[in-house]
């Protein structure tokens, strides 16, 4: 088996994945960032047509979330995150690569992302390029990665 199919990304549905979703992104994202009590369970962008808020699971295991926003045909990774004792085992790598396939069923061309300084190698190692269309700033980076959609 490989660990691609170890790997599910999903809506989450349950209570049990909601909670996992927003305790993965407020630890890794928030709190680890020294950004306690800011987090919003309840923001607004969640909910929004087109955004689609996905929880990895590996094994069964809720380890992972991205949102993914679609917007015609661009679509935006958000909010990317894996849990702090699984990192640099090869998860992160697997949710991109599920969120692409989930991008290419959209008919999405380019994905962007606002990266993280620090996971700037992690993106180019994925394939995305830094993107000169809008301006980095001390707490992201702009990537794209252009997909090449086959017709047969």
């Amino acid at each position: 088996m490989t660990e691609q199919v170890l790997h599910t990304l999903k809506s989450p549905e349950s209570d049990e994945e909601w909670r996992s979703y927003h305790a993965i992104r407020r630890k890794v994202l928030f709190e680890n960032r020294g950004l306690f009590g800011v987090y919003d369970e309840k923001r607004p962008d969640e909910f929004i047509e087109g955004h689609h808020p996905l929880v990895l699971l590996h094994r069964g295991e809720s380890i992972g979330t991205i949102r993914v926003d679609i917007d015609g045909t661009r679509a935006i990774f958000r909010r990317v995150a894996v849990r702090d004792d699984l990192q640099g085992r090869g998860h992160g790598k697997a949710m991109l690569s599920l969120a692409e396939a989930f991008v290419r069923e959209r008919k999405c061309e380019v994905i962007m992302s606002f990266v993280n300084p620090g996971a700037v190698g992690f993106y180019e190692r994925c394939g995305f390029t830094k993107d000169d269309s809008s301006a980095p700033s001390i707490n992201h980076v702009p990537m794209s990665k252009w997909l090449l959609q086959t017709t047969y």
